[in-house]
């Protein structure tokens, strides 16, 4: 390979994979891993931190095998709510913590009631309470529980940034993976919030280096760039941010949907809180409020229903071709209390309470399906809509490649153009972006994320 690229490990709980980037962020090779986990010294389920410094020993190797000279720089996308422990000599103390451990609710209630309930404490960090998946909680828990190790602790290091450390022997923390429902960042005041300073936490968080920044390598790597790692979530936003300047909402799809704004620079309030909102940090530190939907997963559990009711394979929805013809027959039914307009935030999908027998075919049954989905994403996606001025929606994932699903979304928006979106492996392609000025002399391409309109 002798055009120069920029090599990308990107950490996911299940997977973990191997890219490789031209300069006109062309992905030219890849390559997917995964290996079991290991159990913590509670048994609960937690990443193999043995297996995972060995992977990524492995994947240097390989990529340099595959690249060569080629490599001009490498960065790192990974899971968030993860740190990793080190101690003075760059060893982990303790393992990596799954962010779905149950956390203790009388360590948990001490906590909030020590630093000024859950709703303030929730605005100021614009974190929900989430326990675990609350990385500041795991060091609070860890200094409370587990002293003799938290003594030893000479770093933690979000889990991207771990990454990157082993390369290059610089410990770093990251603005997108502090600011991502970590308990650790007062947004208002834009620094680390009063209770790390109390609890000498913040002894044990490396320095803040910037998303872009770029270090050198450790030997034998010591002739490339590495960046110092980014969350997952934050990274797959870059190239959208990259190639659109009018304000707009990506709604990301998968198990979660989750529609992320990054113009909108109102506080939380408590209300949004309350129906699962939060904040995510861009690359550039500003605040990106998102709000959650477990709509994926619903999808998921109800065409089981459908599979199995109307005896076709489960992935028949795939077949199923937006039909306009077949709303009214859907929206007509008394059990549809709301219609696609509506701005009240509905938790769950009516249509795990319907009698499926009530619908004369599958493809009926699937429309009031994504019709009561989209009930629950208009409602979700117009928390961080409100008050700014997006004329854009933007939507990658899943969902993005549903016909039925985007028809009815644009239906519900009709002042706003809805586009389906498409970029292969964003998270690692943000990633690359994300150090573009330390390693690419070319300008950006202007075709980075691919656009169908609805």
């Amino acid at each position: 390979m002798s055009e120069a690229v920029i090599a990308i490990l990107d950490v996911g709980k299940t997977n973990k994979k191997l890219f490789l980037f031209d300069q006109q962020y062309r992905m030219v090779w890849e390559k997917t891993d995964s290996f079991p986990e290991t159990k913590d010294e509670d048994g609960y389920p937690c990443e193999d931190l043995k297996l995972l410094d060995q992977w990524v020993v492995a994947a240097y190797g390989e990529l340099f095998r595959v690249a060569g000279s080629a490599i001009r720089a490498v960065n790192f996308s990974a899971y968030g709510a993860s740190f990793v422990h080190i101690g003075e000599t760059g060893r982990p103390v303790g393992p990596l913590y799954n962010y779905l451990k149950p956390y203790p609710a009388d360590l948990q209630a001490k906590f909030y009631h020590d630093y000024g309930g859950e709703p303030t404490f929730s605005m100021l960090t614009a974190s929900p309470v989430l326990g675990s998946l609350n990385s500041g909680m795991q060091l609070y828990r860890l200094k409370k529980q587990r002293p003799e190790w938290f003594e030893k602790v000479r770093y933690s290091l979000h889990l991207p940034q771990y990454l990157s450390f082993l390369l290059t022997g610089q410990p770093c923390s990251d603005i997108t993976s502090i600011g991502c429902h970590t308990n650790l960042w007062n947004f208002p005041q834009n620094n680390y919030h009063e209770w790390v300073y109390r609890e000498e936490i913040v002894d044990k968080l490396a320095p803040i280096c910037p998303s872009d920044k770029t270090l050198p390598a450790r030997d034998p790597w010591n002739k490339i760039l590495a960046g110092a790692g980014l969350h997952d979530s934050s990274a797959a936003m870059i190239p959208y941010l990259e190639s659109f300047r009018e304000p707009f909402v990506l709604i990301s799809t998968g198990t979660w949907c989750i529609s992320m704004n990054p113009f909108n620079e109102t506080p939380l309030t408590l209300a949004e809180l309350q129906k699962d909102c939060l904040c995510y940090m861009t690359y550039q530190g500003r605040p990106v409020k998102s709000s959650r939907l477990f709509a994926g997963y619903d999808h998921e559990q109800q065409v089981k229903r459908l599979s199995a009711h109307f005896n076709k394979a489960i992935d028949y929805y795939n077949t199923v071709r937006y039909n306009a013809g077949r709303i009214p027959r859907t929206q007509s039914r008394p059990e549809q209390s709301n219609g696609p307009q509506s701005d009240t935030l509905v938790r769950a999908s009516a249509f795990g309470k319907r009698d499926l027998s009530a619908f004369k075919n599958y493809e009926d049954a699937y429309h009031q399906l994504m019709l009561d989905i989209i009930v629950q994403q208009v409602a979700s996606t117009n928390i961080v809509l409100k008050g700014t001025g997006v004329k854009r929606i933007f939507v990658d994932g899943g969902f993005g490649k549903n016909p039925v699903y985007m028809h009815l979304l644009a239906k519900a928006f009709p002042h706003i153009e809805v586009f389906a979106a498409s970029i292969p492996q964003a998270t690692a392609m943000g990633a690359a972006l994300a150090i573009h000025r330390g390693w690419n002399d070319q300008p950006l391409p202007g075709d980075l994320v691919e656009i169908v309109k609805f």
